[in-house]
């Protein structure tokens, strides 16, 4: 299972922290425990915190009032999500629900805005991380209207190899075929289904429980 302390050294912005900085970060952090199913964040609450995820796996959900619901992105273990809401002190406009158990780094505000005051590479930082949100939501429209379901899996597994975004990502995911119908929005049947498809195409193996990436950059240009 994955530590702070492990999270912490693999994040590209605490390499540039003082010794003196990184200690105050590390003091501040609030790590909670969140049982699958339960809100992380929720949309509309104040954006008082910078969420990492330690350990598990969540996805940045929204519902509309007619109780139909989209997920936006998957964010596995050793990744940080929210820096735009807190950077701009507004209301999440999105719910951040764990897709199974999960264990969470929460960075207050008042250090977040502290980090940009004090460190010229953590705003170097920032700009890199939200300029890749932007592509990969640019992205994720693209999927979600014009691709079929076979591709929308194929981009939401490569999705999750973004180095700047997922900086821990291994080649062996451990992810459920419910999990990640619930990232591509298809069910776990047809899940399931792509994933034979993508097997047979040589761009992954699946296993009970995980699936072995053969081929990112082949799941990237799926469906082209």
């Amino acid at each position: 299972m994955q530590t702070l302390d492990g999270m912490l050294t693999l994040s590209p912005w605490t390499a540039s922290l003082t010794p003196e900085q990184l200690a105050r970060v590390r003091a501040a952090i609030i790590e909670r425990d969140f049982a699958t199913g339960a809100f992380v964040a929720s949309k509309g609450e104040a954006s008082t915190m910078w969420i990492g995820v330690i350990d598990g796996l969540v996805k940045i959900n929204a519902f509309a009032d007619s109780g139909k619901s989209v997920t936006f992105a998957g964010v596995p273990a050793g990744s940080w999500i929210g820096e735009g809401s807190v950077l701009k002190r507004e209301a999440r406009k999105y719910d951040v629900i764990a897709l199974r158990d999960s264990r969470i780094a929460l960075l207050p505000e008042a250090t977040f805005h502290w980090l940009l005051d004090t460190s010229i590479a953590f705003n170097r930082f920032l700009l890199n991380q939200l300029n890749e949100r932007l592509s990969f939501f640019i992205g994720m429209i693209e999927q979600d209207r014009l691709l079929d379901p076979d591709a929308r899996v194929a981009r939401s597994l490569s999705s999750l190899f973004n180095q700047q975004l997922y900086p821990a990502a291994q080649a062996d995911l451990q992810i459920s075929q419910e999990e990640l119908g619930h990232l591509a929005g298809v069910s776990r049947q047809r899940a399931n289904q792509a994933l034979q498809t993508l097997e047979a195409a040589g761009l992954l193996k699946v296993s009970y429980g995980s699936i072995a990436i053969l081929d990112v950059d082949g799941l990237r240009r799926y469906g082209n």
